[in-house]
């Protein structure tokens, strides 16, 4: 860092994370009070009720500082994974556990590996941390395992994997994951993101849990963000070797998770009706648009997940600001490095029509302007 400098350089050269943009600032900047959001992959039904009367019940307790363990959410996620306490690590996000991965386990000169067009905060958190940081290519819109094995390297220390993947919507099988990890030296901690995992119900798809069993360096990471509807909460979990989770816990910030949220992810655990309800929401909208979607001569990619990764032939950006005019909020994959891509959310059936309605309007113009 040059003499004066504010920032290192791996700082200064960071290109912000932008999320999916709120309703409320689209009714602001274009006056248009009745919106829908169909971009962040928010659960369509809403928040688990048994998470929301939680949350109330717990707001009235919101002076106290929260448990800094997490204890009744840690004994109730190892209840339901079959594993010890020791073995459940919680964050204020999955997106907390990814940069305390990074930052807890890198040392200096030690490097991870990133699929390219995947989740950009696996890059993001390697940047801040000033890690060297290998990006290997997708081969067909999935993850190519062989290539990320090959790229693994005597510094290698981390490698991360979205399954299924954001925003593509592919996965990894059982099969490839498999094989992938009895090709990368158990040195190597494999991080497993299964943000969307709840709403896979193909039969190859890994039971990553169990493959903790030989290989104690696997951390899987999964959130109450989607299938329960907590997303403004901010709680995930990892399970993992208790030597990483005692590590990631000498790292974290003290009261990471708050009371509120601790409170509302043990009741959603409970409430299996809401997570019944919001699959069924799910199978039949992602259905719906990926027959409806190509008949504006749209490439729809196969997802498993609560989103749709739409090839537009344009850039992406310009399908999304002619969206915005419509009410209807959707996702351009530029920062992911898919320019001429945006990803749908799958929303409720009248939402899903709306966009379809509003899609029609707007291909219509685009036509007929010549674009």
């Amino acid at each position: 860092m040059a003499p004066g400098s504010l920032v290192a350089p791996n700082v200064e050269s960071i290109v912000p994370y932008v999320p999916g943009k709120p309703i409320e600032e689209v009714a602001r900047e274009l006056g248009l009070p009745d919106c829908v959001k169909l971009a962040s992959n928010e659960n369509p039904i809403g928040t688990s009720p048994k998470a929301a009367a939680a949350l109330r019940e717990a707001a009235g307790r919101a002076f106290l500082y929260p448990d800094g363990s997490c204890f009744a959410l840690r004994a109730k996620l190892a209840a339901r994974h079959g594993v010890t306490p020791a073995e459940i690590a919680v964050g204020n996000g999955t997106n907390e556990l990814i940069a305390l991965l990074a930052r807890t386990f890198l040392s200096s000169g030690e490097e991870a590996v990133i699929s390219a067009t995947s989740f950009p905060i696996y890059g993001l958190v390697l940047q801040a941390c000033g890690r060297a940081t290998t990006v290997v290519p997708m081969r067909g819109h999935r993850y190519d395992l062989p290539a990320m094995a090959a790229a693994v390297g005597p510094r290698t220390k981390l490698v991360f994997i979205a399954n299924p993947d954001n925003p593509n919507g592919s996965y990894v099988t059982a099969e490839e994951l498999s094989r992938f990890l009895d090709c990368v030296p158990e040195r190597v901690i494999v991080a497993l993101d299964e943000a969307y995992f709840e709403f896979v119900e193909e039969r190859d798809y890994p039971d990553a849990t169990a493959l903790r069993r030989r290989r104690p360096r696997l951390v899987v990471l999964r959130t109450f963000s989607k299938i329960y509807g907590l997303a403004g909460a901010r709680v995930g979990y990892a399970v993992a070797d208790p030597d990483i989770v005692s590590y990631l816990d000498r790292v974290r910030d003290p009261f990471n998770v708050s009371a509120l949220a601790q409170a509302a992810a043990i009741a959603a655990l409970d409430d299996e009706e809401h997570v019944q309800a919001t699959l069924a929401v799910v199978r039949e909208g992602r259905a719906l648009l990926a027959r409806e979607l190509p008949r504006f001569g749209f490439t729809v990619l196969p997802s498993v997940a609560n989103f749709l990764l739409v090839e537009a032939g344009r850039p992406g950006k310009e399908l999304f600001e002619a969206l915005l005019r419509h009410g209807v909020i959707v996702r351009p994959m530029a920062s992911y490095g898919l320019p001429g891509a945006v990803r749908i959310s799958i929303g409720l059936p009248e939402q899903n029509a709306r966009l379809l309605s509003a899609l029609a309007a707007v291909v219509a113009r685009l036509r007929t302007a010549g674009g």
